[in-house]
């Protein structure tokens, strides 16, 4: 049987507070606070040029009209596990959402005495979901509290990507008969893509698009450059910038840039194995890397094509510049004055940039 519950917060309206004036590639720029909640604000997105939706990692969801200032919290929302990393994770509005209504979630849930990450869908309509419907809950149980991923991401092709991490059990990420550890690739319908690269093969999971993961937090589609972007959490000095490729190994735990946390010696065989793919860019130190933006609007002409990273170690927002061949070219470290985990980082339909923060703030960043 289906739990839903609801919890009224009261949240503090900010009305554009400023709070930091910044630059950039020679542009002037202001930090802007929208709304502040009473909870980590995971994930947040847009059902119209001028309202957002967010979710909190202890499963309440909302949405804020940027006109009105008005907060709605929203009625008939999932019952989820939350505890340690996991909780209410990505929300994410359907590509089709004028025609379909529909919202995509991931978030964690109980599978008998363990917890795993899945993938749900609902219709939305006047402040209310219904038609709540689980599409994936993935092979990923584990008794432990952590790495659950988990970003959705769309194509141009009528598919939903969405990550999950290897749940604190190393040898998953190898192993193809579980999800966990993996970017996975269904039909927007949830039916599973015949041209999937494990599907038909005996002992591996057919919704799996690649693996060899840790914990995936970012995943963006550009439809400019027809490519996926992903950002994985490593262990120390071995977080990841990913091109995703079909049926590709991203090698973890058997090859990694990082090294344990109780000892200095390296995770793995090494740095490369043949086989197994190599990142864009690691990072030494870690700065402990979560939603993934790859910008393609026209408000920041300079940022056109950059990738955005929330930084939740290090506290603050990461840029990165490639050349034509994926290779950085640039490292650029924004808001460090800000000093909060900045957990999201989405484009808005008129071109601004939004984030979203562990202290339960939602920001965005306008041309001063």
């Amino acid at each position: 049987m289906k739990k839903y519950f609801l919890t009224i917060l009261f949240p503090m309206f900010l009305f554009s507070q400023t709070i930091l004036r910044f630059s950039s590639e020679n542009m002037n720029l202001e930090l802007q606070r929208i709304i502040s909640v009473n909870d980590i604000v995971w994930s947040l997105d847009f059902l119209s040029n001028d309202e957002i939706i967010f979710a909190m990692k202890n499963g309440n969801i909302a949405t804020y009209n940027l006109k009105s200032k008005v907060t709605k919290y929203i009625k008939n929302t999932p019952f989820v596990v939350n505890r340690g990393q996991g909780g209410l994770l990505d929300v994410a509005v359907s590509p089709n959402f004028k025609n379909d209504r529909t919202i995509f979630f991931t978030y964690v849930k109980e599978y008998g005495t363990q917890i795993v990450t899945a993938l749900a869908k609902a219709k939305y309509r006047y402040n209310d979901l219904y038609e709540w419907k689980d599409i994936l809950v993935t092979k990923s149980n584990s008794g432990t509290s952590r790495h659950f991923g988990s970003r959705i991401t769309f194509d141009e092709e009528g598919h939903i990507f969405f990550s999950v991490g290897e749940r604190g059990v190393r040898v998953n990420a190898q192993d193809l008969n579980n999800h966990a550890g993996t970017i996975i690739r269904l039909n927007i319908d949830g039916t599973i893509p015949k041209d999937n690269p494990f599907i038909n093969q005996y002992e591996k999971l057919p919704e799996i698009y690649s693996y060899g993961h840790r914990n995936p937090q970012g995943l963006f589609y550009d439809k400019y450059r027809k490519t996926i972007f992903s950002s994985e959490h490593g262990p120390r000095g071995g977080d990841e910038i990913n091109v995703i490729y079909k049926g590709q190994n991203y090698g973890w735990p058997t090859i990694s840039y990082g090294k344990e946390y109780w000892n200095p010696l390296s995770v793995g065989e090494g740095t490369h194995k043949e086989g197994m793919m190599q990142p864009i860019k690691y990072y030494d130190p870690s700065i402990a890397p979560s939603s993934l933006l790859v910008y393609n609007g026209n408000r920041f002409p300079a940022f056109k094509g950059n990738i955005f990273i929330g930084a939740l170690k290090l506290t603050h927002l990461n840029r990165i510049v490639l050349d034509n061949n994926f290779r950085v070219v640039k490292e650029e470290r924004l808001l460090n004055d800000l000093n909060e985990r900045i957990r999201d980082v989405v484009e808005s339909p008129d071109g601004l940039i939004y984030i979203s923060t562990d202290s339960g703030n939602i920001y965005r960043i306008v041309p001063n």
